[in-house]
């Protein structure tokens, strides 16, 4: 069974690894073990961001090492990117006695990585490139692609992997 596995990378960096100290993971070994043998992993498709070191200058240098080291030991993976963004804005304080006031504070997005991966998820079935897809996620905005997959290619078999702990998304 032709499987494409699709790595939501932000979504599985926050919820399962960090803070932790078991960041390099071998996707394809993790999977081979997990998956039953009928199971040819025939491409893993990670999709991130490229982070700013506009608050920490060590994080791009990081992530591009851990990157490039995935690149290197897992032939099947292709790494998709969206960007990054960082800007001010100004939300309702979280302090009770504040609760009229507004404070400016520094939201970071990663964008554009779900809809990736919707994309491809779809693409690849019309083009019939798997038999299988796994979405490692736990972004409620893939569901509607594959509720898509399964209306219209109701032989191809969906697998959902929500990383890390916590509840799932709904």
């Amino acid at each position: 069974m032709r499987t494409i596995i699709y790595i939501d990378g932000f979504n599985y960096h926050y919820r399962a690894v960090k803070n932790t100290p078991f960041k390099w993971l071998d996707f394809k070994s993790l999977f081979t073990k997990i998956l039953s043998s009928n199971h040819q992993i025939t491409q893993i498709k990670y999709f991130t961001a490229l982070v700013s070191g506009k608050y920490n200058s060590s994080k791009p240098l990081k992530q591009q090492v851990y990157l490039r080291a995935l690149q290197t030991y897992i032939p099947e993976i292709k790494i998709y990117y969206g960007h990054f963004l960082i800007h001010e804005v100004f939300d309702p304080s979280a302090d009770p006695a504040e609760k009229n006031k507004s404070v400016k504070i520094i939201k970071t997005e990663e964008k554009a990585s779900d809809v990736n991966i919707a994309v491809h998820l779809l693409n690849d079935a019309w083009l019939n490139e798997y038999d299988c897809g796994l979405i490692v996620s736990n972004d409620s905005d893939l569901a509607e692609s594959m509720k898509l997959v399964r209306k219209y290619h109701p032989t191809k078999i969906l697998g959902l992997v929500m990383p890390g702990k916590g509840h799932p998304s709904k």
